[in-house]
């Protein structure tokens, strides 16, 4: 009888702990089933949604998730490339896409962090109140440079580049240097704020949420506990994914279908994802996060020269 009960409680207990994202999933599915029976799914200049294209997205989406959760970006650094190489998405449109993606990845990743007490509450409203400022900026310049799907290509790959040659820096010279302990990030509410604005205005004009520019700038510049970036960061997107998704959405650059069936597999990823951070050495996740990155830069860098690579 005893057992029964103790078994109860913790069923009760694991959907309490995990109704948001069960709910946020549930939306995501209803709104997938009414956006393809609407039409609404389909995008202009977008490929269309076969099956075997859904599975793949929805595999995409689940380690663009995972991968998220660890590592405290909302995905877009896995989605975007895979969404422009190897599925034929026009580089405005896999950005809009996959940023309005995130906007749901952000809100489960977030949350699984919260309840893990895996990020710092005040500094992520400094980050998200400046980011969104940020975030209006870069999406005017975004609109500006639109039909130049080379330059915005080129800009992606740039952008990577430092991130990934500092995070793979340390993750390889620095694995056995102490790391700072504790569920606060140090350093004043300015600068915070300054960084936000910075990582608003890249999440605006390459749609990459911020993540990639958030988790080696707190770490580096203010000297943050790793495990507290990426639960901050992941949280800090969600304000920024909203406003930049939105607009994004408003403007015709999201392929509704793709970015929802994108949106089911990464809330489902990013739970996993902030579950497992602590089996990860610090080290170890900049290492991850780098080398995928410079990856990526040197991708959309010889693409802009006309080079192909897998």
């Amino acid at each position: 009888m005893t057992e029964k009960v103790t078994e109860s409680v913790d069923i009760a207990s694991v959907l309490k702990k995990y109704a948001p994202t069960i709910v946020l999933l549930a939306i995501i599915v209803g709104l997938t089933v009414w956006s393809f029976s609407t039409g609404m799914a389909a995008k202009e200049g977008a490929p269309v949604i076969t099956l075997t294209a859904a599975v793949l997205l929805i595999v995409v989406g689940l380690a663009a998730g995972m991968l998220g959760g660890i590592i405290g970006t909302g995905g877009c650094s896995v989605m975007l490339p895979i969404l422009h190489f190897y599925l034929g998405y026009p580089v405005p449109i896999a950005i809009g896409t996959t940023l309005f993606a995130v906007i749901f990845t952000a809100i489960s990743g977030g949350y699984g962090h919260l309840i893990r007490k895996n990020l710092d509450v005040k500094t992520t409203a400094w980050l998200g109140g400046f980011g969104i400022i940020g975030v209006v900026i870069g999406s005017y310049a975004f609109n500006l440079l639109s039909d130049q799907t080379a330059l915005l290509g080129l800009i992606l790959g740039i952008a990577f580049i430092l991130p990934a040659v500092r995070m793979i820096v340390e993750g390889v010279a620095h694995r056995k240097k102490s790391q700072p302990e504790g569920n606060v990030i140090p350093g004043s509410e300015g600068r915070k704020g300054l960084l936000g604005l910075v990582v608003g205005v890249l999440t605006g004009l390459v749609g990459l949420g911020g993540g990639y520019a958030l988790v080696p700038g707190l770490i580096y510049l203010f000297n943050a506990p790793v495990y507290v970036t990426m639960g901050t960061s992941l949280a800090t997107m969600i304000p920024l994914a909203v406003v930049g998704g939105g607009i994004k959405l408003a403007e015709g650059y999201v392929a509704i279908g793709a970015a929802l069936i994108l949106a089911a597999g990464t809330i489902v990823g990013a739970q996993l994802g902030a579950a497992v951070i602590k089996k990860f050495h610090p080290a170890t996740l900049k290492l991850i996060f780098g080398v995928y990155f410079l990856y990526v830069s040197v991708k959309f860098i010889l693409a802009y020269f006309g080079v192909a690579i897998f």
